[in-house]
């Protein structure tokens, strides 16, 4: 079959095809990467039909789609947030990176990766199985309401500190064939001058530039992609990677005032090229032998337990539980876009072999694929690894027993409140203002049942009392010794709490302390009215309730009873007649 040598045909016929497979992938829950990879194997001359086979054009799309890739990679880099971080994130931020590709080095020297000279196919292995996709986790996680969640925060702040070990790794990648000292320091004093400058620019001069067009949205656009080509130029000069050059102009351009306008309007060009560029990538994969594959099947499953091994002990020595040790090891259990771009780049440097560039390429596909379903069921998953754990005494933070707790903790306190975000947070600082400081009546009833050890240690500091458990779990409620508490009340809604529901945790309070008043949340009226037939006391709507509401609602349940506020705000729900009910 004739093969398009027009670069405008191949191109046109990339898109069409990676869009066709994206559809198929969409209704198969998988990311879209895969099938834009998937395209450029079909179409590609190694294993596919052909259609393009002209070398020249795939290596243009490739370098193009590249430096626009980490340009935009850069963009979304937010360092205020990585300056921002807490502990558990910098201390791990600052490990995982280094511990994964050490044990990657370790694992792999038996398997003959790198062994000729002027081969670093060791080193890269090891070096791109440290880093995760910042693009898949972000993107599930946020479908899952769970990234401003404890391990949410922490998966996205590591994430952060990897893109952080990529420029470096860019740095010092150009000089990997001369690795002496010298070289070595001139390049990483290179890109530091790039760097400074850059930013000096991006704080006096971009600024007014911007601002003089921002009112012309394609000038703003044209600006951005000319500063990205102008830096790569730079870069290149200085003898250092055209993408180091466009990571450090899309970091530089994020740091002005105007990057949320420039952002929006660079971002709506990013899944073009990235198109482009898995789709190249995919056309240069070759016919995977045995060998090829048994090894990256061999990666795909040391990538997953290398995150094990690393993230869990980290966060787990800094006493955040299992739970949230856990689940940022799951999330980040895949392979970065941005290391199929320093494998690229690898390739381009014959640093490495296509061969490599293939098993790196599968783990990729792999990891993608197995992360989607990982990162959907992580809450089951943690389950059943967190009581493995236990079984072979790694303890959790809820093993004491309920006669080992501090008895006067839990003394007269007759208000449970099962779980604690940010509509229990808002709740407990309206008591707090009404009077002095922890004098509240109800601040000394109450009880917090959560499993965020930050939230315990800001408790604690306040006064408040506070056990570590997870409330979706049964044996949790039956070890706060409940039994006598007069209300329970639950303020996170369904689409935050994972493993339970309101209605789950109302028929489970009701049988821990039958004689309570049980209160729970919901986030649409529809659903209110359904929690109100289960039985509830009283539901809370975020969305039509005030944090002083809510505390008013409490206090006077607890007092006059909640019969007639129930059957008041039964009445007001039949009446609102929503568009999204």
């Amino acid at each position: 079959m004739t093969g398009h040598t027009d670069l405008l045909a191949s191109i046109g016929l990339s898109i069409s095809v990676a869009a066709g497979l994206a559809f198929v992938g969409h209704r198969l829950r998988q990311p879209p990467l895969l099938a834009y990879l998937l395209a450029g194997v079909l179409i590609g001359p190694q294993m596919g039909l052909g259609l393009v086979n002209d070398q020249a054009s795939i290596e243009t799309v490739s370098q193009i789609g590249l430096i626009l890739l980490l340009f935009i990679i850069g963009l979304e880099l937010d360092l205020n947030k990585l300056l921002a971080a807490g502990r558990p994130v910098l201390i791990a931020g600052l490990l995982q990176f280094p511990l994964c590709v050490a044990l990657g080095l370790a694992f792999f020297m038996p398997f003959g990766l790198g062994g000729k000279d002027g081969d670093f196919g060791l080193l890269y292995v090891a070096v791109c199985l440290a880093i995760s996709s910042t693009m898949i986790v972000v993107k599930l996680l946020y479908d899952k309401f769970e990234l401003d969640t404890l391990p949410g925060r922490i998966t996205l702040g590591v994430l952060i500190f990897q893109d952080v070990w990529a420029i470096v790794v860019l740095a010092i990648q150009p000089n990997l064939l001369n690795p002496e000292l010298v070289p070595l320091l001139e390049s990483m004093v290179r890109s530091v001058v790039l760097v400074s400058v850059s930013l000096i620019i991006s704080k006096t001069v971009l600024p007014r530039l911007f601002k003089s067009v921002a009112k012309v949205p394609e000038l703003v656009l044209i600006g951005s992609l000319a500063w990205c080509f102008i830096v790569c130029a730079a870069a290149n000069a200085a003898g250092l990677s055209r993408e180091m050059g466009a990571l450090i102009a899309g970091i530089s351009i994020s740091t002005f005032p105007y990057n949320l306008d420039v952002v929006a309007k660079v971002v709506s060009i990013r899944d073009f090229f990235i198109t482009l560029f898995f789709v190249a990538l995919g056309m240069q994969i070759p016919v995977p032998t045995a060998g090829v594959i048994g090894l990256a099947l061999l990666a795909t499953g040391f990538l997953v337990l290398s995150r094990l091994l690393v993230v869990f002990p980290i966060l787990r020595s800094l006493r955040l539980g299992h739970r949230a040790s856990l689940l940022p090891a799951i999330n980040l259990a895949q392979m970065s876009e941005f290391s199929m771009a320093v494998a690229a780049l690898g390739v381009s440097y014959r640093h490495i072999d296509q061969q490599t560039a293939s098993i790196l390429m599968l783990v990729f596909a792999l990891t993608s694929v197995a992360s989607t379903y990982m990162i959907e069921y992580s809450h089951p998953l943690q389950e059943w690894l967190a009581d493995r754990f236990r079984r072979v005494g790694l303890k959790d933070l809820d093993t004491s027993k309920p006669d080992e707790a501090p008895v006067l903790e839990r003394a007269g306190k007759d208000v449970v409140l099962l779980g604690f975000f940010t509509e229990a947070s808002a709740l407990v600082h309206e008591y707090e203002m009404t009077v002095d400081r922890q004098e509240h009546p109800m601040l000394q009833r109450l009880l917090v049942i959560d499993f965020n050890p930050h939230v315990h240690g800001e408790l604690a500091r306040r006064g408040i009392a506070c056990m570590y458990g997870d409330v979706a779990n049964m044996q949790t409620l039956l070890h706060a010794d409940m039994h006598d508490a007069k209300l329970v009340v639950s303020t996170i809604p369904d689409t935050i709490l994972k493993g339970t529901t309101n209605l789950r945790m109302l028929k489970q309070a009701r049988r821990v302390c039958p004689h309570a008043r049980v209160i729970v949340t919901a986030n649409r009226a529809a659903s209110a009215l359904a929690l109100y037939e289960g039985g509830a006391d009283y539901v809370f709507v975020p969305q039509l309730h005030s944090a002083a509401q809510m505390a008013s609602i409490l206090e006077e349940g607890l007092v006059a009873g909640f019969d007639h506020l129930r059957a008041a705000h039964i009445d007001h729900l039949r009446q609102r007649d929503e568009v999204i009910k």
